[in-house]
Parts: C-alpha cells; sequence; structure tokens
C-alpha cells in the first residue's frame, strides 16, 4: 500500500490539534477569565493604595476592595491550576493517539521494514520525539491564542483612561514577535540538527550496549567508548548553540518590554507632576490621576507578558517541528498492500503450500528469488538448503505475510495468500527462528506470548516437551523466575529451548525453523532438535538448515541458488546426481 505524501512538520501538527481541541477550548476559555480578573485586581490593587495613601478614611470601602483582592487572589490561583490540568490533558490526547498510531504503523510496517531501522533511532522518535510535542500542545498553542486575547482586552481597557499608553503598547508590541520570528529561523536550523544528532547517538548508544560483549571479545570497547564520547561532544555543542539563541531571544525580547513599560512610566510620571510635555496642544495627553496612573501601570507589564510568553514557548513550537519531521517519515512508511475483504482460511482443507513462479527483490537490480516453483503436502517435512543469500529465508518471510511477491502467486489450501486475513494465517503457524525474541518479563508469561489464556499447567507440558522443563525448575522461581530483555540471564541453547516451547503451545499446522540449530554447542543442539523431531509430528514442516543432520531427515529437499530453485528430491536422490547439493554437502562435510 502507497503511504500518503509526507506532510510538512507545521502541517502535521496543526492536524493533531483536533485531538486536543476540548481541552485547548477549555484552557483558553480559563486564560480569557483569568485575564479579566486580572484587569479587576490591578484596579482593586490601584485603588486600595489610592485609599490608604490619599484616602485614610474610606477603611469601609478599603476593607471591601480588600477582601475583593483576596477573593481574586484565590479565583485566580484556582483557575491557573486548572488551566494547567487542562492544557496537560490537552498534551496527554495527542501524545497517546500519535503514539498508538506510530506503533501501529511500526507494526503493520512489519519485521522486514524494521531489519532496516536502528532501534536506538526508533527509541528516541517514539519516546522523546513524541514526549517532545507536550510543550507544544500545552504551552505554545494556548500562548499563541492567548497573546491574541489578553493584550487587546487590557488596550480595550487602557484606551478610555489613556491613549498615550495605548499608542506607546501599540508601537514597541510588534517588535517582539517580529524578533521572535528572526531568531526563531536560526533556532529551527540548530534544532533540526540537534535532533538528528541525539537520534544519531542514541541509535549508536543502544548498537554498543547490544553488541558489548562482541566489542570486549575483540577488545574494541575503548575505540567506541571515543565515538560515543566524540558524538556526546558533538551533541553538547549543538545544545549550547541552541541555549546562546535562546538566551538571545528572551534578553531581545526583554529589552523591548522594558523599554514599552519604562516609556509608559515616563509619560504617566510626567503629567503626576504636573510637567509640560513640549508637544503641540493638539497632541497634549490627558490628565490623569494616582490610582488610573497607577493602574495603568500594573497593566503594563501584563500587556507584554503574553507576548513574552509566547516568545519562550516559539522555542517549544521549533522543538516540536523538529521531532515531527522524523515521525512524518516514519507515518510515511509505505505499508503492504491488504486485501480489501479478507478471506478466511478454510480449515476443512488439508493445508497445501504452493509456490507458483515466485519472484521477489529487496530492491532494483538485486533479485531474491527468481521463478520460484514447488508444492508442499500436508505433512511433509522439507528442508531449503543453499548457501548465505540463496533465498531460504526470503521463503519464510512470504510464508510468514512480512513481505509479499513481486511476480507469482502464494496458494495455501488452494487460496491465494495475499487474500488471506493475516492475522488468521498466522494463528495456523509456529515459526523458531535462529535468534528468538523473549522480552522482559516472567518465563511464563514468555512462553504463553501470543495466548495468555493458557493454564500453567499447559505452559509446562510444553516446556517439558520442548526439554526446557529442566533447567526452568532449577531456576530460584521456576517459570515465575524474571529475565531481561532478549532473554538476559540465560545461555543462547536455553533461549531456544524456551521458544520451542511457545511453538508447542501454538499447536499450528505448519511449523517453520529457520536454522534453529545453527549458534548451539552440541549438546543444546542435541536437546533442541529432539524436540523439533516430536514438534514436527503430523504437521507440515519447512526448516531452513545448514546442518547435514538435519537435512537427512527431511522428507525432500530444495535446493536453492542466488535465488533459484535448482533441484530438489531426498538426500540420497540429490547424492546420486552429483549437482550443486552434492558440493554444498562437500563443503560441509570438510
Amino acid at each position: 500500500m502507497t503511504a500518503p505524501a509526507p506532510a510538512a512538520p507545521a502541517a502535521f501538527l496543526a492536524a493533531q490539534k483536533s485531538i486536543a481541541q476540548p481541552y485547548l477550548r477549555f484552557t483558553i476559555a480559563i486564560g480569557g477569565v483569568n485575564a479579566v480578573l486580572l484587569i479587576i485586581q490591578a484596579w482593586l490593587i490601584a485603588h486600595c493604595l489610592d485609599a490608604l495613601v490619599f484616602n485614610p478614611g474610606a477603611s469601609i470601602q478599603f476593607n471591601t476592595w480588600l477582601m475583593s483582592l483576596l477573593l481574586i487572589f484565590m479565583l485566580r490561583a484556582l483557575l491557573n491550576w486548572g488551566a494547567e490540568q487542562t492544557a496537560f490533558q490537552a498534551a496527554a490526547q495527542v501524545k497517546l493517539t500519535l503514539r498508538d498510531r506510530v506503533y501501529r504503523h511500526i507494526q503493520a510496517a512489519g519485521p522486514y521494514w524494521l531489519t532496516s531501522q536502528r532501534s536506538g533511532a526508533l527509541a528516541e522518535d517514539l519516546i522523546k520525539g513524541i514526549e517532545a510535542l507536550e510543550a507544544y500542545y500545552a504551552r505554545y498553542l494556548p500562548a499563541m491564542t492567548l497573546t491574541a486575547i489578553i493584550p487587546l482586552a487590557i488596550l480595550f481597557t487602557v484606551l478610555p483612561l489613556d491613549w498615550v499608553t495605548v499608542v506607546i503598547m501599540l508601537i514597541t508590541a510588534p517588535f517582539i514577535p517580529i524578533f521572535m520570528i528572526l531568531i526563531g529561523k536560526r533556532v529551527e536550523v540548530i534544532n533540526q540538527q540537534q535532533w538528528r544528532t541525539l537520534a544519531r547517538m542514541g541509535a549508536h548508544f543502544l548498537d554498543v550496549i547490544q553488541g558489548l560483549a562482541t566489542l570486549k571479545l575483540f577488545n574494541a570497547s575503548r575505540r567506541e567508548t571515543q565515538v560515543i564520547a566524540d558524538l556526546s561532544d558533538v551533541y553538547r555543542r549543538q545544545t549550547l548553540a541552541v541555549l546562546r539563541v535562546a538566551f538571545l531571544s528572551s534578553a531581545v525580547l526583554e529589552f523591548f518590554a522594558t523599554v514599552g513599560i519604562a516609556m509608559i512610566a515616563v509619560f504617566i510620571g510626567f503629567r503626576l507632576y504636573h510637567l509640560t510635555l513640549p508637544v503641540p496642544a493638539w497632541l497634549t495627553p490627558p490628565d490623569i490621576t494616582f490610582a488610573q496612573g497607577f493602574f495603568i501601570l500594573l497593566l503594563a507589564p501584563e500587556f507584554y507578558l503574553p507576548l513574552r510568553a509566547m516568545g519562550t514557548h516559539y522555542h517549544s513550537r521549533l522543538e516540536a517541528i523538529a521531532a515531527a519531521e522524523r515521525l512524518i517519515a516514519i507515518l510515511a512508511t509505505p505499508l503492504p498492500s491488504l486485501p480489501a475483504q479478507p478471506q478466511r482460511l478454510l480449515t476443512n482443507q488439508p493445508l497445501t503450500v504452493q509456490f507458483n513462479h515466485v519472484q521477489f527483490a529487496y530492491e532494483p537490480g538485486r533479485a531474491a528469488l527468481i521463478d520460484v516453483d514447488f508444492s508442499l503436502a500436508p505433512g511433509e517435512r522439507v528442508a531449503i538448503v543453499g548457501a548465505s543469500g540463496a533465498g531460504k529465508t526470503t521463503i519464510a518471510n512470504l510464508l510468514l505475510g512480512f513481505i509479499r511477491p513481486d511476480q507469482g502467486t502464494i496458494l495455501i489450501a488452494g487460496q491465494p495468500l495475499d487474500q488471506l486475513d493475516m492475522n488468521e494465517w498466522r494463528r495456523q503457524l509456529a515459526w523458531l527462528p535462529q535468534r528468538p525474541r523473549l522480552f522482559q518479563g516472567s518465563i511464563l508469561d514468555n512462553i504463553r506470548l501470543g495466548r495468555p489464556e493458557l493454564s500453567t499447567a499447559a505452559v509446562e507440558y510444553a516446556a517439558q516437551r520442548a526439554r526446557a522443563a529442566e533447567f526452568i525448575e532449577k531456576l530460584p522461581n521456576g517459570y515465575d523466575t524474571i529475565i531481561g530483555e532478549s532473554g538476559v540471564g540465560l545461555s543462547g541453547g536455553q533461549i531456544q529451548r524456551i521458544a520451542l516451547a511457545r511453538a508447542f503451545i501454538r499447536d499450528a499446522q505448519l511449523v517453520l525453523f529457520d536454522e534453529a540449530t545453527a549458534s548451539l554447542d552440541p549438546e543444546n543442539e542435541s536437546l533442541v532438535q529432539a524436540g523439533i523431531d516430536e514438534l514436527a509430528q503430523g504437521r507440515t514442516v519447512i526448516m531452513i538448515a545448514h546442518r547435514l543432520a538435519t537435512v537427512t531427515q527431511a522428507d525432500r529437499i530444495l535446493v536453492l541458488n542466488a535465488g533459484q530453485l535448482v533441484e530438489q528430491g531426498t538426500h540420497q536422490q540429490l547424492l546420486a546426481q552429483r549437482g550443486y547439493y552434492c558440493r554444498l554437502v562437500a563443503a560441509l562435510a570438510g
């Protein structure tokens, strides 16, 4: 399925706004009410001070104003708390929805696409990248709207009292967003570079951690330490560059706000001292009282505050844009085409598998399979052999539905595989790869992965058949023993036997073994092979193998060379032909 055209980061962020719209509206409404209370608060403070200094006898009125002021303080504190909560909920809704969408897209892209990605970079995108969007939705979007509401409310409040202050505000205020945008353009470029460096550093660090044993084996850990140090230093310098520009931006915004407030204070001071300004008569500003002047001075910083806040939160927008670029790239990944109406697998039919002239290429000019044509009968045990890169694993990936053939068809019980419901088809499969994946959690949960409803007794029986029960029962907590990610704490043979126990609980009709014993020592290989032999009884089996002992037990052997099926037959028949298979056997024996 072709992916939609990548959206621009700003458009992508705007498209997610609808998810948080109800909470954002409530946040903005709270901010508007808070602005009204702010104006009333400034008026009460000005008149309280005016009454205290110039009219000490008005104690009853002063006490009423003071009590009202205390009530407004409490209301504003409550509204600020409410605004924080609703803003957080707005961002949380976006993060939850977007993380679910990205996870599902990655899952739909399939394991084949994942093999071309770096796990550390994906982890940065899914965790830090999506978290970076919080400030955009929780801070920047409300601030952008309130920047239009609060200054306008203050302007209309001040206009009947003093038009001079309004003119000063209108002249100085535009400088703040203009310089914010000019500086922001530079910050955007640095932010994008910083995000790419962080993704590269996270990916490299995870790769190093996963391959730490190999690095130690080849005495390369010191070199990798230096590489990580160099990457960290590049990231440090880019972070400092972002901070330098951010501090410059803050200084510029503070400068224009301070100049505006200072000019308002000077003009109000002149009139309170009844000093004549050197201006034409028609420009002579109106007289002003102390209460009015103090009221305006209290509102002046609040007029510039939303503009400065938007400048501060503008960096959140730039960081969100940098993070959104990578998320867009993930969501633009083409997904495998799915049938409009998936067919149900006919379970009453014998499970036959047929490849009809199948061709597949991972990229143009690099064919993995060329005109492959064969069939599997129910209960047949087939081995697929060939040199590395011959196309063995590609056949397994095609059967698992991870990739689709470029040409030809794959029939399952006479039905085209690409028309089947993949979830239902995979329930008929058991797959034992060369390197099984275990997850952090108990051994019990790892074995019954995909079938969590199974009882402990069923899991124990599967483990016994997989020759895993012996070592599991010797662990401190038996089946409840917690293991680390990728089976940390277990040997390769133990991991493989746990994966084999998974295959037993699947009770599938078709079993795929992808070189399941390739990396095991002789003792573990014999245990796993015994379990495989038991699992294969009465089932259709495909074995991707390179060891002679596995091959000789197959009912039929398919021999691949450079993506082509060159020979097929039993072990003895192929040896008698003295062809490519005979040379492979000689190489294995040597």
